[in-house]
């Protein structure tokens, strides 16, 4: 981990590259997360460069900046962040880069009374708006307006794009409340491993139920596992999920306390919550990760969907 004041001394060494002067070449951004990153891209096309900081199986939550982080970050002319804490980790270095290059919270453009809260997570908002693709649209619309803020003259093909964009995301929410209406209602409940799965829920009408909060950073107890175990038997739910980003070591005492239960319990799938799938890869964008997400679920809870997703691309089907 660097410390504040090895934060302090990059920025003051790194030359400040991205502004200005090549203000004619292609906008160079650096985005947090990969599905950011995904939106940048397509919003941009060959107007811009992009770089991803977090890849396949990054947590977010508790991610620190890089030497080489810093130098990109730098040397952007635009960095695109989540925030509402997200990246918790990262926000002190965040808010005193603002003040060489420009920055924004694109998640943050979410209306304050469509966000969800937590208990457990010190009055902060859920942070994981982009697992609700209706919400995403508000996202995706900040991220079009700060790449605008910073290159006016492409104002319209970065609109233009942004809708091409947009629709694919409608597209993939369609195919989502058609694949979960078919899941019984008894069987509407989706047990992962740590709270990322509450704005989709809330769109496609699950109960959620995580072992961990909204941050990865809670800690699981012994209660809330037994809590969940109960749950789970008395209720027989028939699969819980796995997340890419998360240990799955939680998610296998719940199996293991069920079954001493004399209750079976399998693990549905694996899902993504907080990172995409390989660069790439189909799951490797934002669509992608919602229809792998929409298909495991609802496959593994009743429904029938077609063997390999929405548009027959999912890498190893479902």
């Amino acid at each position: 981990m660097l410390s504040r004041r090895a934060i302090l001394a990059g920025l003051a060494a790194t030359p400040l590259i991205g502004t200005g002067a090549f203000a004619a070449g292609p906008l160079s951004m650096v985005a947090t997360t990969g599905m950011i990153a995904d939106a940048a891209r397509a919003i941009g096309g060959d107007l811009v460069t992009v770089q991803a900081l977090m890849g396949p199986g990054v947590d977010p939550h508790g991610y620190r900046q890089t030497r080489s982080d810093i130098v990109a970050m730098t040397r952007a002319d635009l960095l695109l962040w989540n925030g509402l804490y997200l990246e918790a980790q990262l926000e002190h270095f965040i808010e005193t880069l603002s003040k060489r290059v420009p920055v924004a919270a694109v998640a943050e453009a979410t209306p304050k009374d469509q966000l969800l809260h937590h208990a457990d997570y010190e009055n902060r908002p859920d942070p994981h708006v982009w697992m609700a693709p209706q919400l995403w649209h508000h996202t995706v619309a900040a991220i079009r307006d700060a790449m605008i803020a910073q290159r006016p003259e492409n104002a319209a093909v970065f609109a233009a794009n942004a809708d091409i964009y947009l629709a694919e995301v409608d597209r993939v929410g369609t195919y989502a409340s058609k694949m979960t209406e078919q899941v019984p209602d008894q069987a509407r409940v989706l047990v992962t491993a740590h709270d990322a799965f509450g704005y989709f829920g809330r769109q496609f009408g699950f109960e959620v139920m995580g072992i961990q909060g909204i941050s990865t950073d809670s800690e699981a107890g012994l209660l809330r596992i037994r809590t969940l175990v109960d749950e789970i038997v008395t209720r027989e739910i028939g699969a819980v999920f796995v997340e890419s980003s998360v240990s799955d070591r939680n998610i296998r005492a719940l199996i293991e306390g069920a079954a001493a239960q004399g209750h079976d319990v399998k693990i549905g799938g694996e899902l993504f919550s907080d990172a995409m799938g390989e660069p790439g890869s189909y799951e490797g964008t934002y669509v992608g990760m919602i229809d792998h997400n929409v298909s495991v679920i609802a496959g593994a809870l009743g429904a029938d969907v077609p063997t390999g997703g929405m548009d027959g691309k999912l890498s190893h089907g479902v």
